[in-house]
């Protein structure tokens, strides 16, 4: 499944994983009055309506700039734009498809999110 993150008059595409968190992030979509924020110097987040389920997590691997996770204890999205390592309670749900440049801007900003197959 993809998905459209728009914000910033910047719009960006991702590959979701095939997880359970991920197919319960794509059933709340679409989502279109979210706030996505800068958080640590690394990622940007955005807190989503309600919890996701955990079912499947665990550690994984192979973490880069692109990522888009779940942190479970806050109930954020966490959009990577630097290098991070997994931690926790972080579910990767998906990578940025191209570049995610757009998350470097700095600052707060209304976002949507959509489904796009």
């Amino acid at each position: 499944m993809k998905i459209r993150l728009s914000f910033n008059n910047l719009t960006m595409s991702a590959t979701l994983e095939d997880n359970p968190s991920a197919r319960d992030f794509a059933a709340m979509l679409p989502l279109d009055d979210l706030t996505i924020d800068n958080y640590a110097n690394n990622e940007k987040i955005s807190y989503l309506p309600r919890k996701l389920t955990e079912d499947g997590s665990g550690p994984f691997d192979s973490e880069r700039p692109g990522d888009v996770c779940y942190y479970a204890p806050w109930g954020n999205l966490a959009l990577f734009y630097a290098g991070y390592r997994w931690s926790q309670g972080l579910i990767r749900l998906g990578r940025i498809d191209g570049s995610f440049k757009p998350l470097q801007a700095r600052g707060k900003f209304p976002l949507s999110i959509k489904l796009i197959r």
